[in-house]
């Protein structure tokens, strides 16, 4: 009870005109609030940030000048970003940027007035954070990371540099991840005969995660996908090492996967999806309704290869592949 008191709170309290008028009453200062889903250390979420402050800045907006940035790190736990993300919107900010599935849909049981820009958001319409791609309607709008399409790359990545592989499982977390269920659903509903078996691996903890590994390395021709998903983005080296260790062929979305010894990584360019993400800030700083910005895909992508890890495992990159690769770590 003392909860949904809360949140009235916060609603009410921001339900105070548009953005600019919110700005204009707090002496010309705008006031921007990002939940990060990551750890703050880690080198991609330090690209990703910088990304969208230098978006920001060329659109105008510097940081302690004419607006304030609070940014808050949840390092991949659901404790935090409920807290968090409770701070931001006590806060008030004209709006806030929020980065991955789990954070998004914890403002959307916070606020209905606040304007939120995502980033990195997994099917937000089967979600229910915007009724649709192109008219989102309500408060949230923004910029997605994954679909079965991109799975399905990654199923025909992996088949090419390990043509043995029958079946490969996707890791999630099902607290902070739910939506995994529903994409293998609708792949394996899609699937024909002879390609690739696609399971889930849910994992609550490191040790469920080890577990769940090394069961399916026990099973030959399996391999291993790593979709974004908080718990997953600060796990990246030891999923490596264990992916590793077990011999299954694996690929990321999350290109550090890659740098920390997985075999492969194939995903949108993070950096470039923030940076974007700033545009549609300043545009809702100055006035513009969220609800009439469509929600926008990825638009480029980066694939990198591991060929020391590729030959421990005693895989043969066909030349074709890694002609293809923005990147070969050797």
């Amino acid at each position: 009870m003392r909860r949904r008191a809360f949140v009235m709170l916060f609603a009410s309290s921001t339900v105070a005109g548009p953005p600019a008028a919110r700005a204009q009453r707090a002496g010309g200062m705008a006031k921007v609030g990002v939940l990060m889903a990551g750890a703050e250390s880690a080198s991609d979420n330090q690209v990703r940030i910088a990304a969208f402050r230098q978006g920001l800045a060329a659109l105008g907006w510097r940081d302690g000048e004419n607006v304030k940035i609070e940014v808050r790190w949840s390092n991949g736990r659901s404790e935090l970003i409920q807290q968090y993300a409770r701070e931001l919107v006590a806060l008030a900010p004209d709006v806030i940027l929020a980065n991955s599935t789990p954070v998004i849909a914890e403002f959307k049981t916070l606020t209905r007035s606040i304007p939120v820009v995502f980033a990195l958001a997994t099917d937000p319409v089967g979600s229910g954070h915007v009724k649709s791609l192109a008219y989102p309607g309500g408060n949230f709008t923004g910029f997605t990371f994954i679909d079965p399409q991109l799975i399905g790359k990654w199923m025909g990545l992996l088949k090419d540099v390990s043509p043995e592989i029958i079946r490969a499982a996707i890791l999630f977390n099902p607290q902070t991840s739910p939506n995994y269920d529903g994409f293998v659903r609708e792949i394996e509903a899609a699937r024909q005969p002879g390609a690739i078996e696609l399971m889930t691996m849910p994992a609550g903890s490191t040790g469920e995660m080890e577990t769940a590994v090394n069961a399916l390395a026990s099973r030959s021709g399996s391999a291993l996908m790593i979709g974004p998903d908080p718990f997953n983005q600060v796990r990246l080296k030891r999923i490596a090492e264990l992916a590793l260790q077990s011999r299954l062929p694996a690929i990321s979305v999350y290109r550090p996967f890659v740098t920390e010894g997985g075999l492969l990584s194939y995903g949108p360019d993070t950096a470039d999806i923030f940076r974007r993400s700033a545009a549609y800030v300043d545009r809702i700083l100055k006035g513009a309704n969220p609800a009439d910005l469509p929600v926008q895909q990825p638009n480029k992508f980066e694939f990198t290869i591991n060929l020391k890890t590729a030959k421990a495992l005693g895989l043969a990159v066909p030349p074709t592949v890694l002609a293809s690769a923005d990147e070969v770590i050797e």
